[in-house]
């Protein structure tokens, strides 16, 4: 599989600078800005391809490209809402997969596309991007959809980051990301990370 790229980015942030702000107890305008790039760093942090959850937050679309039909497709992010297949047949033409053909399930290693019984995948042209599938990845297209304990983290993380503007040294260790984050968000994080 090809790098996963975001066509499409959530309409919404997952916090917003007054929502910051409320939880930072700042009640000025004097550092907006300095507040809204960690928002930026922290929703960069946890959502999508890149961030340590491994899941899409907010609805967003996303494209991931295979060289051939497998048995089990990964999609690299979830939630999915749905999910299209296109294709380049034999000819090389880009073909739009019937919906009947496939299914979009998920399992303890995330969410995947496979064969629905008694269907076989087409033949596809030799290229790398033979197979193209498009998502829609997120818990909804509001915040209040995301779980509460991933936006707390969100916010605990930024007041972190507000309040120690370096690594924070504990005796002989280092913490970057209080224990308070790391648990809000095992539950989420993906297998193997």
């Amino acid at each position: 599989m090809l790098s996963p790229v975001r066509t499409v980015a959530p309409a919404v942030p997952l916090l917003t600078l007054d929502d910051a702000k409320a939880h930072l107890r700042v009640d000025h305008a004097d550092e907006d800005a300095l507040i809204s790039g960690l928002i930026d760093a922290a929703t960069a942090h946890l959502d999508g391809y890149n961030g340590i959850l491994g899941r899409a937050l907010i609805t967003q679309t996303w494209a991931a490209e295979f060289p051939t039909f497998m048995d089990r497709m990964d999609i690299p992010l979830g939630p999915v809402q749905s999910a299209t297949i296109q294709y380049y047949d034999s000819l090389n033409a880009q073909q739009t997969l019937a919906t009947s053909v496939y299914a979009v399930l998920s399992d303890g290693l995330g969410p995947y596309v496979t064969l629905k019984y008694n269907q076989q995948w087409p033949q596809t042209y030799t290229r790398d991007d033979a197979v193209k599938i498009t998502f829609v990845a997120g818990y909804g297209a509001t915040a209040p959809e995301v779980p509460a304990a991933i936006r707390s983290a969100m916010l605990l993380l930024i007041a972190h980051w507000y309040d120690n503007r370096s690594a924070l040294s504990v005796g002989e260790s280092v913490s970057e990301m209080p224990f308070s984050v790391t648990a809000l968000l095992a539950p989420f994080r993906r297998v193997g990370t």
